[in-house]
């Protein structure tokens, strides 16, 4: 259920409808957390510095949404899915087949898809989820060697970006239990290993990975260096090709995504939306933020509809347990992502609508997703707010503006 209470008391200025509007989805991936006693109680969206998005909210409306629906996974695949306004109980069918369509990974009817994340283990505990952040051009030798040694026509694998890499199955079961890798990061790996239909293939294929790459010269050259090795490809959310209705046949606007990871490239794909690739765009903390405004902007001006902004940063200093960089991440967002679009749009004298929000929250506390309602920022340019809520959890219980399905927060965004 939606509650729009009050949006439009306030008349816009006199000819103002008459102009195209633009619309801005930024999401801020896993920012949303948990009081913290190094911060005083606080969460990190409270104790950042973000004077852009404060002001923002003083004219704008602050709410509470669900993102994920009660018994799913609140992963970053399901909860974008919803944002981008695709019912994912309808229309979720697994990670990696997004993953795959972000790479062009062509897939049969029958063929399972997963995500192969590749990873640090010491062969009996998983000690790291990204292979400390491995570098693509490093991972794409080791995908490369491991689809020479272990590729077959059932088996197939497939480079992706940094860590996050594809196995196609060809004829594959999806009747299978397995768990992502930054769930599990400490935990020994016979405790983690799917189960289910063609369970004893792909935990073979899982500790055969070890054996390629343990002593590769990439990770010779890791180790040297005194970073992780990437000594192990994990498995996990499998799924079946993903099929979407098109985003412009279903809202009438054109569309565009800009983000680092193929995940939501993969979305982007399936929906019928224009990637936009941003030099220096990492999905780390160190990505090209002012590139990314840079170029949603050049999107909206140059008469494309509406603009999905993602960026990945908060959600990796989150699974890190990294608090420094996640407060850093979100400045950094609002800084030079929020400061230059808003005053770009404005400059170029074009009414838009922007809305801000997590997919999820990734506690510091916690290194991984939590379930629970986040809160999101909806702003109008034509329309004067009196906001009283901050732009962070404390206005969860406060707020009367609650979406409880996510993917009707798209529409709020888009209505008249």
């Amino acid at each position: 259920m939606c509650q729009l209470l009050g949006w439009y008391e306030t008349r816009p200025p006199p000819g103002i409808l008459s102009l195209p509007m633009k619309y801005v989805f930024l999401l801020t991936d896993g920012a949303a957390d948990d009081p913290l006693p190094d911060l005083d109680g606080r969460t990190p969206m409270e104790a950042a510095r973000t004077p852009n998005m404060d002001a923002l909210a003083q004219r704008g409306r602050v709410g509470a949404v669900l993102t994920v629906p009660d018994g799913m996974y609140p992963g970053s695949d399901v909860a974008n899915m919803n944002l981008l306004g695709y019912d994912p109980e309808k229309y979720y069918n697994g990670r990696g087949s997004l993953e795959a369509a972000a790479l062009g990974v062509p897939l049969e009817k029958n063929d399972a898809c997963y995500r192969a994340s590749l990873v640090a283990t010491d062969g009996t505990t998983l000690l790291d989820y990204s292979a400390g952040h491995i570098s693509t051009i490093e991972a794409r030798e080791l995908i490369q060697t491991v689809q020479e040694k272990l590729g077959s026509r059932r088996f197939a694998f497939f480079p992706g970006v940094q860590y996050r890499h594809i196995l196609r199955v060809t004829d594959g079961s999806v009747n299978i239990r397995t768990h992502p890798a930054h769930d599990i990061v400490g935990q020994r790996l016979e405790a983690n290993l799917p189960e289910g239909d063609g369970d004893a293939a792909l935990r073979a294929l899982i500790y055969d990975s070890l054996d390629v790459l343990d002593n590769h010269p990439v990770n010779q050259r890791r180790r040297g260096d005194g970073k992780p090795p990437a000594n192990m490809l994990w498995f996990w959310g499998q799924g079946r090709a993903t099929t979407l209705p098109d985003f412009f046949t279903t809202r009438g606007k054109t569309g565009a995504m800009i983000t680092a990871v193929d995940l939501l490239r993969g979305l982007a794909r399936c929906a019928g939306l224009r990637v936009v690739e941003v030099p220096g765009a990492t999905g780390y903390h160190d990505t090209n933020y002012r590139g990314k405004a840079d170029y949603a902007l050049q999107t909206l001006l140059g008469g494309t509809d509406f603009v999905f902004l993602h960026v990945e940063a908060p959600d990796e200093a989150g699974h890190e347990g990294d608090l420094d960089a996640k407060i850093r991440a979100i400045e950094n967002i609002d800084k030079h992502i929020v400061a230059p679009l808003v005053a770009g749009l404005n400059a170029a004298k074009e009414p838009f609508r922007m809305v801000i929000a997590p997919d999820h929250a990734t506690p510091i506390a916690l290194r991984t997703h939590r379930a629970g309602a986040v809160p999101f920022l909806l702003y109008d340019s034509t329309r004067a707010e009196n906001g009283t809520l901050p732009f962070d959890e404390r206005a969860l219980p406060e707020t009367r503006l609650n979406v409880e399905q996510g993917n009707q927060l798209i529409e709020l965004l888009f209505e008249k």
